[in-house]
């Protein structure tokens, strides 16, 4: 999978062949990742990336998430999937302010 990520990156694509991969290895979380990317639920602030999920947004930071598949199983959840291919192809919405100053009122 390695070489696959840093192809990925080179290339700046989603191509058909890296999203059938995706799929293979990581099965439903990877669909969903696949998903969340072409529906716009990536997005880069300042800070870290958020995923946008059907109940709440995600904050993920490297290789940790806030949900609460991560938090229970400690493995690599959809939403972090989303973000690992999102920086890779730049298919992502940049914010240029600190996810924190979102949530002032």
């Amino acid at each position: 999978m390695r070489g696959l990520w840093q192809k990925m990156e080179q290339d700046r694509a989603l191509t058909p062949e890296f999203r059938a991969c995706i799929e293979r290895v990581y099965g439903e979380r990877g669909r969903k990742a696949l998903e969340a990317v072409d529906a716009g639920q990536v997005k880069r602030y300042l800070d870290f990336f958020v995923v946008v999920g059907r109940s709440s947004e995600y904050i993920v930071e490297g290789d940790f998430c806030t949900c609460s598949d991560f938090l229970f199983r400690g493995r690599e959840c959809w939403h972090i999937l989303a973000v690992r291919i999102a920086e890779r192809t730049g298919l992502y919405e940049s914010y240029d302010l600190w996810y924190q100053d979102t949530w002032k009122v």
